[in-house]
């Protein structure tokens, strides 16, 4: 027979183990999941007032391309969104952070939104499944960026990165002794032309590179 000890320890050792797995439950989702994570939850979706800025994984949002939001999922991992209300699906390439609304767990682009008929209601039930996590270095899978500078001196690289205005963010990147100034990152030419457009009218002689060499 046990000692009323030893069953009170066992007592507390399971609250314990069962406190852990509920918290864990209500976690959310690991910051680097494996393929074929899901989550249940409201979809909202933001456009035009977003159009042109940055993002948070140093993009610039274009609300005609299939992007999100999410709050923890890897930048540049793509997931399946299914809309409850109407079955309708759509994949999108996560490139910026939120939202941070009670209950909502992922933002799309107007043009995801409108693949799965939300525009309208603004909000949706929405299931969402990883399809591809993002690549170890998030170059691979991105092919452009703008360059307004190079220096074999790092102070007037980072003196040149501190005077980009007009919303843009700029970062220094060294190699081969170059220290590159640079903007962004883009999948399309077309949007890094955008970039590079309005660089220009800042003052900046800014050249569209692909990425790692110039075109």
């Amino acid at each position: 027979m046990r000692s009323p000890s030893a069953v009170r320890g066992r007592a507390v050792l399971l609250a314990l183990a069962l406190a852990g797995a509920v918290t864990a439950c209500r976690s959310g989702p690991a910051s680097d999941p494996g393929r074929g994570w899901s989550q249940r939850g409201h979809a909202s979706w933001y456009g035009k007032p977003f159009h042109g800025r940055q993002t948070a994984s140093g993009e610039i949002y274009d609300m005609h391309e299939l992007t999100a939001a999410h709050k923890k999922l890897p930048f540049h991992s793509v997931v399946e969104v299914r809309n409850l209300d109407n079955g309708r699906t759509v994949r999108v390439r996560i490139t910026d952070r939120g939202p941070f609304v009670k209950g909502r767990i992922i933002d799309l682009s107007y043009a995801a939104a409108r693949e799965i008929d939300m525009i309208g209601s603004g909000i949706a039930p929405v299931e969402i499944r990883l399809v591809s996590r993002t690549p170890r270095h998030p170059a691979a899978d991105l092919l452009f960026t703008v360059q307004i500078g190079a220096f074999r001196d790092r102070r007037y690289a980072e003196e040149l990165a501190g005077r980009v205005a007009d919303g843009l963010s700029a970062r220094v990147e060294t190699e081969g002794g170059w220290h590159r100034v640079r903007v962004g990152e883009f999948q399309r030419e077309e949007a890094a032309r955008r970039v590079r457009d309005q660089l220009h009218r800042a003052g900046h002689r800014a050249i569209v590179v692909r990425y790692g060499r110039e075109r």
